[in-house]
């Protein structure tokens, strides 16, 4: 083995370690064997701080933030509130059959418009019409025995008076036989005659009496029987009336009418029609808003296909839904060409009492520490934060309000700054849809 390659090896790894892991050694070493100073280079000078320097210029302090705000002067704007509901027939019912038969008039399609009163099912009248001829019969024979009855009262009533006037006779006769008795004149015998005779013509009496009253029930018996007779007519004569199905008011039929032949039961559906003129658009407010709407207010409805309806507000809850805990509002709109059914998905604007806003541009908007909505406003050269409640959103931009009536807005740089930082405002030329002056 030689030795020269060995020790080649080991001065490599030697200046390798000097080299990659003690090089500031290394350096020093080599500085000193040479007998050269080490040059550091000086370091640049640092830049100097803006803050604290100021410009002859502006006499501002180069800490200020430039931004871009507009001078919004608060105007009055409609105010509405907006609810999603849909859209109602006024009136919507299935008219269906009050008696039992078959039906002999012919169908009528669905989507045909019929008016209030057009006949819609006809039913066989079968034996209803003999019915009715029997109904009408009785009630001529039961009319007859009124008079009949009438007439029997003037002989009731005289033999009363004949009855009173016996009576009266035998008092006379009986109070005389007692006097006579009494005195020894009259036998025991003919005082029980005028006695018996009394007792008779009072028996009498009676009988006419109760004869009278016999002729005055026989009246109203008669009376009665005619009441029940015209009863009798009149059931026979709107079970005719039933066979006859018309429309109860103007609208489209939803299904065809009863098919012709088919047999119809109370209850059996003869057809299906709806009035959608007007119609009703229905949705429920929150319980905060609910106090902001009123009966008469103006409304304004898109639906989902694209189609506007305008309106008034005619009917507004005073209970709430249990489970949602919101009131149904109502909506009523002309609907005489019948584009807007029934059923149809819409959302409805209720106008209400203006509000004084501010109209700034959406980008404007920024949150707070808090996450409190708002906008940076520029009080005294400096940014401060101003709370806003967003109205509604609108193509021309946002409308807020709780802001002053004249406030200097930043619309660009608003989250660069924070509440007390100064800034250096370039305001912009007014746009369409900012409220600035």
């Amino acid at each position: 083995m030689k030795l020269f390659p060995v020790v080649s090896a080991a001065l490599v790894c030697v200046a390798l370690f000097f080299v990659v892991l003690n090089r500031d050694a290394l350096f020093s070493f080599v500085g000193g064997v040479t007998g050269e100073e080490e040059i550091i280079p000086e370091a640049e000078p640092a830049a100097e701080d803006p803050a604290p320097i100021a410009t002859a210029e502006t006499g501002q302090n180069r800490a200020e933030v430039h931004v871009v705000a507009v001078r919004s002067v608060a105007r009055e704007v409609p105010d509405a509130v907006m609810v999603r509901g849909q859209t109602e027939a006024a009136r919507k019912v299935i008219v269906a059959a009050e008696t039992t038969g078959s039906v002999v008039s012919e169908p009528i399609r669905k989507g045909a418009f019929v008016e209030a009163g057009e006949l819609l099912c006809e039913l066989d009248p079968g034996s209803r019409l003999a019915v009715l001829a029997e109904a009408e019969a009785r009630l001529a024979e039961a009319r007859a025995r009124v008079p009949e009855a009438q007439a029997r009262v003037p002989e009731a009533q005289a033999r009363v008076a004949e009855a009173q006037a016996r009576l009266e006779e035998a008092q006379i006769t009986q109070n005389a036989a007692a006097r006579l008795g009494q005195d020894g004149f009259a036998s025991q015998t003919r005082v029980a005659g005028a006695d018996a005779t009394l007792r008779a013509a009072e028996a009498a009496l009676t009988a006419a009496q109760t004869g009278l009253e016999t002729v005055g029930a026989g009246i109203e018996s008669a009376v009665a029987g005619v009441e029940s007779a015209e009863a009798s007519v009149e059931n026979a004569r709107l079970e005719i009336e039933k066979l006859t199905i018309e429309a109860p008011f103007g609208g489209l039929l939803e299904t065809d009418t009863a098919e012709l032949g088919s047999l119809l039961q109370p209850g059996s559906s003869c057809a299906e029609i709806v009035q959608l003129d007007p119609i009703r658009l229905v949705g429920f407010l929150p319980e905060a808003q609910v106090d902001r709407v009123e009966v008469g207010a103006e409304a304004t409805a898109r639906l989902a296909s694209g189609a506007t309806a305008e309106g008034q507000v005619t009917f507004l809850s005073r209970s709430a839904d249990e489970m949602t805990r919101t009131f149904r509002v109502e909506v009523t709109v002309p609907n005489a060409d019948m584009t807007v059914r029934d059923g149809q998905t819409a959302e409805i604007l209720i106008r209400t009492a203006p509000t004084r806003a501010h109209m700034l541009p959406a980008s404007s908007l920024t949150l707070n520490d808090e996450g409190t909505l708002g906008v940076r406003v520029i009080e005294d050269g400096r940014a401060a934060f101003a709370t806003a409640t967003l109205i509604r959103d609108t193509v021309d931009g946002v409308l807020l309000a709780d802001l002053p009536d004249t406030a200097e807005v930043i619309v660009v740089g608003q989250e660069y700054v924070t509440d007390g930082v100064p800034v250096i405002a370039t305001f912009r030329e007014p746009q369409d849809g900012d409220a600035t002056q």
